[in-house]
C-alpha cells in the first residue's frame, strides 16, 4: 500500500460482511475495500443508460446487500453495540425494504420482458428474423454489429441506448454493452434484425446472473445466436470461454448456434487454422471475421442466410384491383418475390415468407374478392 499509495484495495473473489471488515483493520485509513463483484456492480451502474438496466443493476446491488443486511440483523440480536463488527449501525426496518424492493423491481422488470416478447412477436410477423450477438465481454460484438447492421436503432423504447445516434459503441472496454442494441440488418433476399446483448463475465455468483437474465431474452428467443469469440486470446481461455458461454446458452436457448471467430487480423492464417483444429469439438464449422477491417463479414452474411429457419414457399392468386395492389406491395415489403405475372383478371404472385407472414398473406388474400388463394399450390 505505502508503495503504490493506492486508496482503494480490489480482492479478485466475493468476500463476505465479515471479510470485509477484518481486510480493512489490516489496512491504513481512508482505504476502501472491493471485491470483485462490488466492482463490476459499480462499473454497471456508470454504463447503465436504459430503465430496464437501471433496475438490473439495482436489482443486483440489492441482492448484494441482503445477506449483508441479514447479517447485522443476526449480530444486532446478540450484541447490543451500534456498529458492532464494522458493519454500521443496524436498522431493523432495512432487510425488509430490501426484500420489498426487490419484489418490486422484479415485477417491474417483468413487465417490461412482456412488452419486448410483444415486440418480437410483431416483428416476426412483419416478416423479420430475430439473430443476437451471445458472448464475453470485449469480443467485439458491438463493431460487429456495426459492420453488419444496414441502419441505426429499430428500438421503440423511450429510453434509447446512448450508442444509437450514430453507431454501437466499439471501444476496447468492459462492459460497454450493457443494454441490448437492436439494428436491422440485409443478409441478402432475407431482413434480420440484429440484437447485441450484454456481454458474458467469467466467474459471476448466481444472484448476479439471475439479476440481469432478462438481458438475455433477446438470445433465448432469437431464431439463430451468433456467439462471438475473441480470436486472439490464449487457446485455452477461449476453450474455458467457449464452455461457459454454451452452459449459458443451453439453459433456455433453442435456436442453432454459429460460433464467430472474431479480431482476425490479430492473427496469421496458420494460427487460425490451430485454433480451429483445437476447438473443433466445441466451434465446428466457425466463421472467421474481423470486425475491424470487415474482413470475411460478407461471408458471414451468407453463412446467417444459410443457418435461418427455412421460409414457406407460395403461390397467390389475386383478382386485378387497387385492394390486390395493396396485397401484393405487402408481400415484397415482408417477403421475396420470385414471379408476379400480371392477366386480364389476375394476378399471379410466388413468393417466399416466414410462416406468419405466409399465413397473413393468405389471410389477406382471403378477404379479396373473388377468393384469391390458389388451393392446388
Amino acid at each position: 500500500m505505502r508503495e503504490t499509495d493506492a486508496d482503494t484495495v480490489v480482492v479478485d473473489n466475493e468476500m463476505g460482511p465479515f471479510q470485509t471488515y477484518n481486510v480493512g483493520q489490516k489496512l491504513p485509513n481512508g482505504v476502501d475495500v472491493l471485491d470483485r463483484f462490488t466492482l463490476i456492480l459499480e462499473v454497471f451502474g456508470q454504463r447503465a443508460q436504459t430503465r430496464k438496466a437501471q433496475l438490473q443493476v439495482e436489482l443486483a446491488e440489492l441482492r448484494y446487500e441482503l445477506p449483508r443486511a441479514e447479517a447485522k440483523a443476526s449480530l444486532a440480536k446478540r450484541d447490543e453495540r451500534p456498529g458492532f463488527m464494522g458493519l454500521g449501525e443496524y436498522d431493523e426496518s432495512r432487510e425488509q425494504d430490501i426484500k420489498n424492493r426487490i419484489s418490486r423491481i422484479s415485477e417491474e422488470l417483468d413487465r417490461i420482458a412482456e412488452k419486448e416478447e410483444k415486440r418480437r412477436a410483431q416483428r416476426r410477423d412483419q416478416g423479420f428474423d430475430l439473430v443476437a450477438l451471445a458472448g464475453y465481454t470485449n469480443a467485439g460484438k458491438s463493431t460487429l454489429l456495426r459492420r453488419l447492421a444496414s441502419e441505426l436503432d429499430v428500438d421503440e423504447n423511450e429510453n434509447r441506448h446512448p450508442d444509437l445516434d450514430e453507431t454501437a459503441e466499439s471501444e476496447d472496454r468492459l462492459f460497454t454493452t450493457l443494454g441490448t442494441t437492436t439494428r436491422k440488418a440485409d443478409t441478402g433476399t432475407r431482413e434480420v434484425l440484429l440484437t447485441d446483448t450484454v456481454g458474458f463475465v467469467s466467474d459471476l455468483p448466481h444472484w448476479l446472473v439471475e439479476s440481469f437474465k432478462s438481458t438475455l431474452d433477446s438470445v433465448y428467443h432469437a431464431d439463430l445466436v451468433l456467439l462471438v469469440v475473441d480470436a486472439s486470446e490464449p487457446v485455452e481461455e477461449m476453450r474455458q470461454k467457449l464452455v461457459t458461454s454454451h452452459d449459458t446458452l443451453s439453459d433456455r436457448n433453442e435456436a442453432p448456434i454459429v460460433t464467430v471467430f472474431n479480431k482476425a487480423d490479430k492473427l496469421t492464417d496458420p494460427e487460425i487454422d490451430r485454433r480451429k483444429r483445437a476447438l473443433s469439438a466445441l466451434a465446428p464449422n466457425p466463421v472467421i471475421v474481423s470486425g475491424k477491417t470487415g474482413e470475411h463479414v460478407d461471408a458471414l452474411r451468407e453463412r446467417v442466410e444459410r443457418e435461418l429457419p427455412d421460409w414457406e414457399q407460395e403461390r397467390l392468386l389475386l383478382p386485378v384491383s387497387d385492394e390486390a395492389m395493396s396485397v401484393v406491395s405487402w408481400i415484397h415489403d415482408n417477403g421475396n418475390v420470385h414471379e408476379e405475372s400480371y392477366g386480364d383478371e389476375q394476378v399471379v404472385v410466388e413468393f417466399e415468407a416466414p410462416p406468419a407472414v405466409v399465413s397473413k398473406a393468405r389471410a389477406k388474400a382471403a378477404d379479396l374478392e373473388p377468393p384469391a388463394v390458389d388451393t392446388e399450390a
